[in-house]
C-alpha cells in the first residue's frame, strides 16, 4: 500500500512539472483559449490526450468531460443525501419494500441486501434510453445545441436565453469546474467505501 501511495505522489508531482517545449506544446496552443483553461493550472493535460489532437477530438473529449461531470455531481449529491438519512418516500417495489430499507452506496447494488435485480435492470434501462435518445447534442433536432453538452432539446431553458454571452460563459465554466470537483469527490467516496474506512464528512451531516 505504501508503494502505491508513493507512486501516486510521484504521478501528482509529474503532473505539475513544467511543460516540455517542442511540437506537442505548439500543438496545445490551439486549445489554450478554450473554456476551462484558468489559473492556477492553466492548460492542464498531464496524460497528453490532446497531443497532436484536432478540434474534433477536443470536442469529443470536452463532451465526455461535461457528461461525466454532470453524472458525478448527481452521484456525489446522492451519496451525501442518502448517507445523511434522506431517502425517497414510498416503496421501491410491489412487495412494499421502502427505499430506506436498502443500504447506501455500492451495497445497494452488490450485496446480500441489495436492490432486486429487476429494479437494478429498470434503472439501467432508463439510463440507457436517456443516453441513446435524450442526453445528446443530436437530440436537439430543429433547435441544435448552442454548445457542446447543450441538452435542452429545444424546450428546457430555465432562463438561459435571457443571459448575455459573458454570463453564459461564466456559468458554463462554473458547471465545468464543479463537475471536475465532483469527479474527484465521488471517486474518493467510492474508494473509501471499498477500503472500509469511515467517511467523517458524511457522518457529520
Amino acid at each position: 500500500m505504501k508503494s502505491v501511495a508513493a507512486l501516486a505522489l510521484i504521478g501528482s508531482a509529474a503532473a505539475f512539472a513544467p511543460a516540455q517545449t517542442g511540437k506537442a506544446s505548439t500543438q496545445l496552443n490551439a486549445f489554450e483559449s478554450e473554456l476551462g483553461v484558468q489559473p492556477p493550472l492553466g492548460f492542464y493535460d498531464p496524460l497528453g490526450l490532446l497531443d497532436d489532437a484536432d478540434q474534433d477530438k477536443f470536442d469529443r473529449l470536452r463532451y465526455v468531460e461535461i457528461k461525466h461531470g454532470r453524472i458525478s455531481m448527481l452521484a456525489f449529491l446522492g451519496q451525501i443525501t442518502t448517507r445523511a438519512g434522506f431517502h425517497l418516500p414510498g416503496s421501491i417495489d410491489t412487495a412494499g419494500d421502502s427505499f430506506d430499507s436498502f443500504p447506501d452506496g455500492f451495497a445497494a447494488i452488490g450485496g446480500p441486501d441489495s436492490i432486486p435485480s429487476a429494479g437494478t435492470g429498470q434503472m439501467l434501462l432508463f439510463v440507457g434510453l436517456l443516453e441513446l435518445l435524450v442526453m445528446k447534442d443530436e437530440a436537439n433536432g430543429a433547435a441544435p445545441g448552442e454548445f457542446i453538452g447543450d441538452f435542452r432539446n429545444g424546450y428546457i431553458d430555465f432562463g438561459w436565453d435571457s443571459f448575455d454571452e459573458e454570463t453564459k460563459l461564466f456559468k458554463r465554466g462554473v458547471e465545468l469546474n464543479n463537475g471536475r470537483a465532483a469527479m474527484m469527490g465521488i471517486l474518493g467516496l467510492m474508494i473509501h467505501e471499498q477500503l472500509g474506512t469511515d467517511m467523517p464528512i458524511i457522518g457529520q451531516l
